[in-house]
């Protein structure tokens, strides 16, 4: 029975159907009627009104063979004009990570990559310095030095591009990336690019804020992880944490706590967008 009942998962044909549409009366009704009419079974549904701008938001985990097609095409046709339809297979996406030379947020991804923990094929790693390189050896990822040094920034960024476009993709993720991209090359790549900081911007700015946050006396650590866009540091939040702190830290204690932290909002997030729970709205997200 055991055997039998491994054998129906694995044929299980799975996918993500999310929905974003002007709020309307009897839109579960209707996207459930023709998920029936399709033999499609639904494992899990959220959903969520915005009622400050009339939007209703839709996640659909659902099983059961169907066209994906024709699925589109009968689901567009009973949603409002200016709606949003997205139908996502169910497995493991492929991402690049971006990285510099601090090793806290690489080595944690390649970790759970290792481990399986992370539902993510990591393609390739590029960085500006080849310090990461063998940690990146050790696991087995490719790994890209792209040097700034003695380049423009758009000379940079079309290296960059060049090594990014020849890998297959749904995420980039910046790993404590410490170089600023310009609004060109995050155009590439809209909401598909995740970054990670401390949440000490804008108060405590510059090569080592922790020192600065511990002159201050402050009594949170909190990260941020968010996607990327035009405006620096101010892309619509994935997630959030925080850890209490008190006078007894030094600022390498400080340091090293918000490393902590910064490894697990990062992981939080991404798996976030790898389930595909994730919808961008303005400069806001809906989190399923």
């Amino acid at each position: 029975m055991k055997g039998h009942l491994i054998q129906a998962a694995q044929q299980r044909d799975e996918r993500v159907i999310l929905i974003s549409a002007p709020d309307k009366k009897g839109l579960i009704y209707h996207i459930s009627s023709v998920l029936y009419e399709l033999g499609l079974n639904i494992e899990r549904n959220d959903e969520y009104v915005d009622k400050e701008n009339e939007r209703f938001f839709m996640r659909t985990h659902t099983y059961g063979e169907a066209n994906d097609e024709i699925l589109q095409k009968r689901l567009e046709s009973i949603l409002p004009r200016q709606s949003t339809l997205k139908i996502q297979d169910v497995g493991k996406k492929k991402i690049l990570i971006l990285c510099t030379k601090e090793n806290h947020c690489v080595g944690d991804l390649l970790l759970r990559h290792d481990s399986g923990e992370l539902n993510a094929q990591i393609e390739a790693i590029i960085s500006n310095y080849d310090v990461l390189e063998p940690l990146a050896m050790k696991f087995g990822i490719p790994f890209f030095h792209i040097s700034a040094e003695g380049l423009s920034r758009k000379a940079h960024e079309d290296k960059l591009l060049e090594c990014i476009s020849s890998f297959n993709h749904s995420y980039i993720v910046l790993a404590k990336y410490m170089r600023i991209l310009t609004n060109e090359f995050v155009s590439h790549f809209e909401n598909r690019i995740i970054n990670i900081h401390h949440s000490f911007l804008p108060a405590f700015i510059g090569a080592n804020p922790y020192k600065q946050a511990h002159q201050r006396g402050v009594k949170l650590i909190g990260a941020t992880a968010h996607f990327v866009n035009e405006n620096l540091d101010e892309g619509p939040i994935i997630t959030q944490d925080v850890i209490h702190i008190n006078h007894s830290y030094s600022w390498q204690d400080m340091q090293k706590a918000g490393r902590d932290i910064e490894k697990i909002v990062l992981s939080r997030a991404l798996n976030l967008a790898l389930e595909d729970r994730i919808f961008v709205y303005g400069n806001k997200t809906i989190i399923f």
